[in-house]
């Protein structure tokens, strides 16, 4: 299993702001792929956006990246006239307070079995696993008490802190924050427990294998994330599929729990949330509103058509 920087970033921004990932300002290498624009207006970004209608329901869909710079330009135009029209904001997850958080990640993430976490690896991996913890002053020793995909968020997140990447100025948190200053209705489509589950619920083999594609990716996320960022500012949804989905269908674990099967359980939420009027604006990562599996393609065997909107 190989899975792709965007897309373990992305798993990562999960634990975002539970990690005490203050981002520094830094000089980063841009170099996207050709598919994906070289440059952009960082002070006019494009995302992506949907809108669902019927007589008196409307829905909007809008892609989110978890973690931005703070100088980049977004909350405008078209994004920003859905959102103001709006009168309920749905989020993937409503973050908890840092106590209740932490209490439901060490109810996941410790061990019950005793192995500690570096007797799980073979002489190979533990050998590469030691020493991206070094690099990253992570202590192995504390870390031997946790399932393995713990230390690959962990592991995921420890880059950020020299990429110039900010957790208080990720799209959920900004758009959160002028819901509740606009007193919005505001509601989830998943508790923080159950995204946390979708990692621990891993079958040990996978969580092993998500580790090592970590370990392996991490000299490669700067550019990365770069990438990720360009397309989603570009509103290049075949770009952002490719990077953060694609070989997801290689591992069909992942696929099926990470993607396609919460892709499914929210095309269903907004189905049925269209038999009630009201105008609402759904903001869940990008990965989702894109690629085969997305939630909008989920929509139309549904006979639901999501709209995207030009601007």
């Amino acid at each position: 299993m190989a899975l792709r920087p965007p897309f373990l970033l992305a798993l990562a921004a999960l634990l975002i702001g539970l990690q005490g990932c203050a981002a520094a300002p830094g000089t980063r290498s841009l170099a996207p792929p050709t598919s994906i624009a070289t440059s952009y207006d960082r002070s006019d970004a494009d995302p992506a956006l949907w809108v669902i209608k019927d007589a008196d329901t409307t829905i909007y869909l809008f892609g989110t990246i978890h973690l931005l710079e703070p100088d980049l330009v977004w909350f405008d135009d078209a994004v920003a006239d859905a959102f103001n029209a709006s009168d309920e904001l749905v989020l993937e997850m409503i973050e908890p307070d840092a106590a209740t958080a932490q209490r439901g990640i060490l109810s996941r993430a410790i061990a019950t079995d005793g192995i500690a976490l570096r007797d799980r690896l073979n002489a190979e991996q533990r050998a590469k696993y030691d020493a991206a913890m070094a690099a990253h002053k992570l202590p192995t020793a504390t870390y031997d008490k946790f399932e393995p995909w713990m230390a690959a968020i962990s592991l995921s997140l420890a880059p950020m802190q020299r990429l110039g990447f900010d957790p208080d100025q990720g799209v959920e948190k900004s758009i959160a924050d002028k819901a509740r200053a606009r007193r919005m209705t505001v509601s989830a489509l998943e508790s923080f427990d159950e995204q946390i589950a979708i990692f621990d619920s891993l079958p040990p083999a996978d969580q092993i294998a998500f580790l090592m594609s970590v370990i392996d990716s991490l000299s490669e996320m700067q550019i990365t994330m770069d990438r990720m960022v360009r397309a989603w500012a570009t509103g290049d949804v075949a770009g952002l599929a490719a990077l953060l989905n694609d070989t997801l269908s290689t591992t069909p674990t992942l696929d099926r729990a990470l993607l396609h099967d919460r892709n499914a359980r929210w095309a269903t939420w907004v189905d049925e949330r269209m038999q009630r009027s009201g105008t609402v604006f759904i903001a869940v990562g990008a990965g989702h509103l894109a690629g085969g599996d997305s939630v909008q393609a989920m929509l139309a065997e549904r006979g639901v058509t999501a709209q995207r909107i030009d601007y």
